[in-house]
């Protein structure tokens, strides 16, 4: 998936509301970005089979310390932990570490069987959304569609930017995933790695736009009862006046 994991991010914002959108997005991808590090440098292993899916030509035979569920248990726990440590704010540590782990399930939905459980493990696991096109863009287009949602009505832009600086990207992006989805398999699997670092940019685009879109915060309760107060005083003056 691709804009399945980023609608995870999106997501996220509603139950994190302290946490930046890019810092979401870094957790719903990181299971990806370790796998393109990974790949470049020989450790883990794919090749384009033309075919293999309708959706996707990616023979992913060999990537279980990015992708297996245990590493990704282990990767969400650590990068929880890490955020914890700098910001102190356990709600989002916790949403960080799901987003994490959210990967491998929402892999799992679109793969062919080839997702490993933990390194070392011969069952290989895979629902095949990927095997027929127009499932793939109904089940992850309406995950897409409802993690934007949910952040639409979980933040409130603060400027114009918030509100005209989130949509080209939205739109991109959305083009990007549908280009993809049964397109011209690239010429090699590097060239798969370096699109993937190269989509980094989408975080940088995160971390920008969080400071112009906030989430939309409750009334704090001092104000609730400094409101609640306000009303008897009020009363009195006015039963006093008479």
């Amino acid at each position: 998936m691709f804009v399945g994991h980023l609608a995870v991010g999106l997501a996220g914002k509603r139950f994190a509301t302290r946490t930046s959108l890019g810092t979401l997005f870094v957790a719903a991808q990181l299971p990806d970005v370790l796998w393109s590090l990974l790949l470049l440098t020989g450790v883990e292993h794919a090749r384009i089979v033309p075919g293999i899916t309708a959706a996707s030509p990616l023979d992913l035979y060999d990537f279980p310390i990015s992708h297996s569920l245990l590493m990704d248990v282990v990767w969400g726990a650590l990068f929880a932990l890490g955020n914890w440590l700098v910001r102190r704010y356990t709600r989002g540590a916790c949403v960080l570490g799901l987003a994490v782990v959210s990967h491998w399930v929402l892999d799992w939905l679109s793969h062919r069987p080839d997702m490993p459980l933990a390194p070392r493990l011969m069952g290989r696991y895979g629902a095949g959304v990927w095997n027929s096109i127009p499932l793939t863009l109904v089940v992850e287009g309406g995950i897409w569609l409802l993690g934007l949602v949910i952040y639409l009505r979980a933040t409130k832009p603060r400027d114009r930017l918030g509100s005209y600086g989130f949509w080209p990207a939205i739109v991109l992006l959305t083009g990007i995933w549908i280009a993809s989805v049964g397109g011209p398999p690239p010429p090699n699997i590097r060239v798969v790695a370096l699109g993937n670092v190269a989509s980094l940019a989408v975080f940088a685009w995160a971390y920008w736009i969080d400071t112009h879109r906030p989430a939309v915060a409750a009334r704090p309760p001092s104000q609730a009862i400094i409101s609640s107060r306000s009303r008897p005083s009020s009363a009195r003056s006015m039963g006093t006046s008479e």
